[in-house]
């Protein structure tokens, strides 16, 4: 008689290193393996407790004495676009979206390094190469998918050219935004927001409650715009909550706000697989 058994995966935990967000602090992530037959739902159940996918790789922040970083996800049944947000959508009317499986192109290369040279050109993937690249789209043990979002021709091109583009992990109860990119060149149209507000239509449009959206850290001017999204949840104290007032949450840096990394596993939430 087989019995239904834990998933047991391995937590390791990163080396301190400069956090990108917070001026001062040292960032460190715990993180384990997505492999095998069972990746799907052990993606699908982290994710729900802060965890967000890089390649085969699961992760959330862990920093030794900083609990800023809040995983956030929008309810898309509540969600309502602002004033601004409407007139995004009608100036990124023409923009055509095309679904696909997730498999690099050089023209996604090509937009993906003229966006980190005029957007993050002293970021962790400026060095990034196209085989590294590859990885970062092709390596995904789970359901995903590369969104692709194309602009009308102008005079000398061969035909619609990319505008933006998103790799996305389809979850069990939503979408999550892995990365996004867009054309530099197009900041007008605010192509980011864009991306953001297409994929709570397409989840609306599959029945999925949720866009999962990475991570909003209080204080960070890198993270600010989510705020400005309606419906929005944020993973603290071990829940899900509505974000409420942004301006009432602080990065909370005291020596204890962050758990012994030993408690933090004991209460991981793991599926089960029946053998």
């Amino acid at each position: 008689m087989r019995h239904s058994l834990p998933l047991t995966p391995q937590f390791y935990v990163t080396a301190p290193q400069p956090c990108p967000y917070l001026p001062g602090r040292m960032e460190r992530k715990l993180f384990t393996a997505l492999q095998g037959e069972h990746a799907q739902k052990l993606n699908d159940t982290l994710s729900k407790q802060g965890f967000r996918r890089s390649q085969n790789v699961l992760y959330r922040p862990s920093c030794a004495e900083c609990s800023a970083c809040l995983s956030a996800r929008i309810r898309v049944a509540d969600f309502r676009p602002s004033r601004t947000q409407r007139r995004i959508l009608k100036r990124t009317a023409e923009l055509r979206r095309n679904a696909t499986s997730p498999w690099a192109t050089e023209d996604q290369f090509a937009l993906f390094r003229r966006y980190l040279d005029h957007r993050h050109a002293d970021g962790g993937m400026a060095d990034m190469d196209i085989f590294e690249f590859a990885a970062m789209i092709e390596e995904t043990p789970i359901k995903s998918r590369v969104i692709e979002y194309t602009r009308p021709p102008r005079a000398g091109d061969s035909g619609r050219q990319l505008a933006a583009v998103c790799l996305t992990d389809v979850f069990d109860d939503g979408l999550s935004m892995v990365y996004s990119f867009y054309d530099p060149d197009l900041s007008g149209l605010s192509l980011g927001t864009h991306v953001i507000l297409d994929h709570i239509a397409i989840a609306r449009e599959a029945g999925l409650p949720y866009v999962y959206l990475g991570y909003w850290v209080p204080g960070s001017r890198k993270m600010g715009y989510k705020a400005g999204f309606s419906a929005l949840e944020i993973y603290k104290g071990g829940e899900w909550v509505p974000l409420g007032d942004p301006s009432s949450h602080a990065a909370d840096l005291h020596p204890l706000s962050v758990d012994p990394i030993a408690e933090q596993v004991a209460r991981i939430s793991l599926p089960d697989t029946r053998l």
